[in-house]
């Protein structure tokens, strides 16, 4: 079947319309902050949005830092990583944490919420760790925490671990 100049322009005419309209969207989302969309239900004990959309197109080092300091302090690091904080206010706390993860380690993690405070960014987890009840009763326990991350000359750097344990 052979096509007519008029269909394979129809054709050109239509694919590059497409093309154009998919290269629009591509800088208009690159454009667009890290979370796209919250939902206006919330979690009644935390106000955390039940569920977000992130950016496809966002930056993800701040995400890449803190999935490290997370896997080490899952790997049982958590001395190495916040022995900085042992000379400032945070030093008995930083104590506690890590006695706390010795005793509840983390299985895993993911991102619930973001939030832009500059210098700052602080991400919002919810966690699954190991329970703590016993041999007797071992299981999996969900809970929140949050990393409050600061971009330095290195990078990415945790400032702050909040857990609720």
């Amino acid at each position: 079947m052979a096509f007519t100049k008029t269909q394979i322009g129809i054709a050109v005419g239509a694919g590059s319309l497409l093309v154009v309209i998919f290269v629009g969207y591509l800088v208009w989302l690159s454009n667009q902050p890290p979370v796209l969309a919250r939902s206006d239900d919330r979690d009644p004990l935390t106000g955390l949005p039940i569920e977000i959309k992130l950016n496809p197109l966002r930056d993800h080092s701040t995400e890449r830092a803190a999935n490290k300091f997370l896997r080490e302090m899952r790997d049982g690091h958590c001395d190495e990583l916040l022995n900085q904080w042992e000379h400032d206010y945070h030093k008995k706390y930083a104590h506690y944490i890590c006695a706390t993860e010795a005793k509840r380690p983390l299985i895993s993690w993911n991102i619930v919420d973001w939030e832009d405070a500059p210098p700052y960014v602080i991400l919002h987890y919810r966690a699954k760790r190991l329970s703590n009840a016993g041999p007797a009763q071992s299981g999996v326990d969900q809970d929140l925490f949050t990393l409050t991350m600061q971009h330095e000359v290195a990078g990415w750097v945790v400032t702050k671990y909040d857990a609720e344990y």
